[in-house]
């Protein structure tokens, strides 16, 4: 498949730039793969699509990990934490103007170790992240409440991105549905397009997951699973083909794939040259994907990080 194909194009106005009132209040995009058939709904009502699934979310917590610090001699450098590598406060991390950094150079809390490519920096963070939660470029301004671009699940602190698929669920819905949860820690490849020619000349950085026995067992056991995003597609993916639970992951879902666990998808609606829309066009279909975005574009669904979704049965 060509990257190009995962191009399309969205009207600025429908790039969500806060979260919806409620967090159940965004509107569903429901599509039924079997039958072809489409229903529009709102978030809450998400319990009547799904009678007697095992709905799975992704329970990691999107760490303060923006650092806009400044350069020895002056100008603003700003450092984004992307995974702790050690015990003795060595990160890999995100750093700007990457051009303009060296090895040994301390930025505040920040010493410089090594350069990674691609912007990517090894560091030492003196002391824990104490910066400001990431949230993407395309969204100009943060919400009132930072804790809107957290889920109400979430736990241990580990991401540089949140799982925006789960940012539409209150306690009160969750009582209303059997929930499990895995662990995938997001990282560097939500903030990069494929840039290569072909998606199989695309390589993607793993990231760390883990889940327990208890929980793989009661995954195994269920009917039907809904996997809520795209980062618990690729744990529960992963594990169905024997991986631990506990370790990394770089499975790279593209159209051709073979889906062994996971029955039904709710997600966002994401950015063109994603790797995240890869996936959707797997799960999907490819031209019922590039269907279902105009379908959205046309009713006014918002797009991104604080936008609606879409439930793929």
């Amino acid at each position: 498949m060509r990257s190009d194909e995962l191009e399309y194009e969205l009207p600025f106005e429908l790039v969500a730039q806060r979260p919806s009132a409620r967090r159940d209040g965004s509107r569903l995009l429901v599509y039924d793969r079997e039958t072809g058939a489409v229903r529009h709904r709102r978030f809450a009502e998400l319990p009547d699509e799904v009678p007697g699934e095992l709905v799975v979310v992704n329970d990691t917590r999107v760490r303060p990990a923006r650092l806009r610090l400044e350069r020895p001699g002056g100008g603003a450098a700003e450092v984004l934490l992307l995974e702790r590598l050690d015990g003795d406060g060595v990160w890999e991390a995100l750093a700007r103007p990457s051009r303009r950094l060296r090895p040994g150079q301390r930025l505040g809390p920040v010493e410089l170790l090594e350069p990674l490519g691609e912007g990517r920096w090894r560091l030492r963070l003196h002391g824990e992240p104490a910066g400001e939660v990431p949230l993407p470029p395309y969204i100009l301004e943060a919400p009132d409440d930072p804790e809107r671009y957290q889920t109400v699940y979430a736990q241990r602190e580990g991401s540089a991105a949140a799982p925006t698929a789960g940012l539409h669920f209150t306690p009160e819905l969750l009582e209303r549905l059997d929930v499990e949860r895995v662990t995938l820690d997001i990282g560097l490849d939500t903030f990069r397009p494929v840039s290569a020619e072909r998606l199989d000349e695309h390589r993607i950085h793993s990231e760390r997951y883990a889940v327990t026995s208890g929980a793989w067992r009661h995954i195994c056991e269920a009917e039907r699973v809904l996997a809520v995003g795209t980062t618990t597609v690729r744990v529960l993916e992963s594990l169905a083909r024997s991986a631990p639970l506990a370790g990394r992951t770089d499975l790279f879902i593209t159209p051709g794939f073979e889906f062994r666990r996971v029955d039904a998808l709710l997600t966002n609606f994401h950015l063109p040259r994603s790797t995240l829309l890869a996936l959707v066009m797997a799960f999907a279909g490819i031209e019922e994907t590039r269907g279902l975005y105009r379908l959205a574009i046309e009713e006014h669904y918002r797009f991104y990080s604080f936008g609606d979704c879409m439930l793929i049965r």
